[in-house]
């Protein structure tokens, strides 16, 4: 049997979720805009997913706004809210080099329209320094986008003290919480969120669904035209199904959160330190502490990344070389690159991610093959590097 340490990348959908969202295929099919009691059944079991929605970020269910994920709830933040600004004649945004690409080429768009758009250096460990979000500030600064979690390295950003400092500039605080959302506690108050995009695949809810939390009074246009479903804000039959499966994943989420945390987070380092003791030159990228409870991203210098995945995928362990969205590029990882790490080291590194099923005789199995494939995929470099001490394993922190 597969061992899966790729829980970023999606999860499986748990059984629990696939049952609440049953129903709604065949017996319950009713579209919820009809008024018909078939359609008001829907409606009643969209409306009960967007209270679940947003007890898991504490916010108001009218603020929850159902779509078809992460991508489309990062574009309409980014792109709605500039979009529904008063005319002004040049809109300053302010993101980071981190970001996940569908915040990233979001912004790239906002540039071609003449939106000018600052990106924040991260620190060699991944984390941007508030005070670099305040001395970028100006006048015309109108929109701060910053990924809470990060889907390659796992850092956590310090998201409440950057919602201070946009709540003071008078600019809006858009989050990317997709790989945050059930891993670590969210509360769009404490965190002076205007706009925070979920996804349910990362879960363990259905693809193809996710949801923008909109602030009361947040401006936003359409990205899309049609209907007035979600409040104008999201034309289209709504996929009452999906959004079922990501109201009961959220529900879950919330239970599992303390619990899942706690035993994933003492997987995550009995895996991390295993591979850092017996791989020589090993070394975890992005803060040790300050990162999400599943997430590890190591690399392993002469050992091409690509290669390494293929091996291990033949012996049964599925992890990523990165973001699942950049599976084939043939750039290295622009997370990496960006903290400091080589074009090659870049190259020569992997991404494990844990979750719900993971089992610590999986870990153990993990232990044992990784560092045979890694020294098996070395031998064939011919920049396979001279043996020196690997990494100092730090302690466990959760």
């Amino acid at each position: 049997m597969a061992i899966y340490l790729d829980y970023n990348a999606t999860t499986p959908v748990d059984p629990r979720v696939l049952d609440a969202m049953l129903p709604y295929f065949s017996g319950s099919f009713g579209n919820a805009s009809s008024i018909h009691s078939a359609g008001q059944r829907a409606r009643a079991a969209v409306d009960a997913a967007r209270e679940s929605v947003a007890a898991l970020l504490g916010a108001k269910p009218s603020e929850i706004v159902f779509n078809s994920g992460g991508t489309e709830a990062d574009n309409l933040a980014l792109l709605g809210l500039i979009a529904a600004l008063p005319a002004q004649s040049k809109p300053h945004v302010i993101t980071t080099a981190i970001e996940h690409h569908a915040v990233l080429n979001a912004c790239q768009a906002l540039e071609r329209r003449g939106v000018e758009v600052t990106y924040i250096a991260a620190s060699p460990h991944g984390i941007i320094d508030p005070d670099d979000i305040r001395r970028a500030l100006k006048p015309s600064t109108a929109l701060i986008s910053i990924m809470h979690a990060n889907n390659e390295i796992g850092t956590i950003q310090p998201i409440e003290e950057i919602g201070r400092i946009a709540a003071e500039a008078g600019a809006y605080f858009h989050c990317d919480a997709v790989q945050s959302a059930g891993k670590f506690p969210i509360d769009v108050n404490r965190l002076s969120l205007d706009l925070c995009s979920v996804s349910a695949h990362k879960i363990y809810g259905p693809k193809g669904v996710g949801a923008l939390y909109v602030r009361s009074g947040t401006p936003l246009q359409p990205l899309l035209f049609g209907g007035h479903h979600e409040r104008d804000r999201r034309p289209g039959t709504e996929n009452v199904a999906g959004i079922v499966g990501l109201g009961k994943a959220a529900e879950l989420a919330r239970t599992h959160l303390d619990k899942d945390a706690s035993r994933l987070g003492a997987l995550r380092d009995s895996l991390e330190n295993a591979l850092l003791d017996s791989i020589p030159q090993s070394r975890v990228n992005g803060d040790r502490a300050r990162r999400v409870c599943n997430t590890t991203n190591l690399t392993f210098p002469g050992a091409g990344g690509e290669a390494l995945l293929i091996a291990l995928d033949l012996e049964g362990v599925a992890c990523s070389t990165g973001a699942a969205c950049s599976s084939g590029a043939v750039e290295p990882s622009h997370v990496l690159t960006a903290i400091g790490l080589s074009d090659d080291d870049a190259r020569s590194t992997l991404r494990f991610s844990l979750g719900r099923a993971t089992t610590p005789g999986e870990i153990d199995a993990a232990i044992r093959t990784i560092p045979r494939v890694v020294e098996r995929i070395r031998s064939l470099s011919p920049r396979s590097p001279a043996p020196k001490p690997a990494e100092k394993r730090a302690a466990p922190v959760h």
